[in-house]
């Protein structure tokens, strides 16, 4: 089954549930399965920061990444909305790394 490849197109602050704190660079059908998983238990709370981020070259490397590497859920039946998988999506060291803390520079988060 081939994924459909997702844009990235808004920046939430995610609480886990040590209350520890990220930003995480989504989508809205992204941010639909971080509020199912606040409802879960699975985090504690997300919060959209900003919407419709501009589409930059390092939005774009670092949105590949994540398409390439995880498999984003859609809830597209009733099995997806009663059991949600919660994933929160490493951003190894180097140009990853790079990627996401200029997006998020870019956008005066953090």
């Amino acid at each position: 089954m081939n994924q459909q490849y997702e844009e990235l197109d808004l920046i939430e602050e995610i609480t886990r549930n040590d209350g520890s704190k990220y930003f995480e660079i989504s989508n809205i059908d992204q941010n639909g399965i971080a509020e199912l998983a606040v409802d879960r238990g699975l985090i504690k709370n997300v919060r959209i920061l900003q919407l419709n981020i501009p589409r930059t070259k390092a939005l774009i490397t670092y949105e590949e990444y994540i398409n390439k590497n995880y498999k984003l859920e859609t809830l597209t039946n009733e099995a997806d909305w009663k059991n949600p998988n919660w994933v929160e999506w490493e951003k190894p060291e180097g140009k990853i790394l790079d990627t996401y803390n200029l997006i998020l520079r870019s956008n005066k988060i953090g």
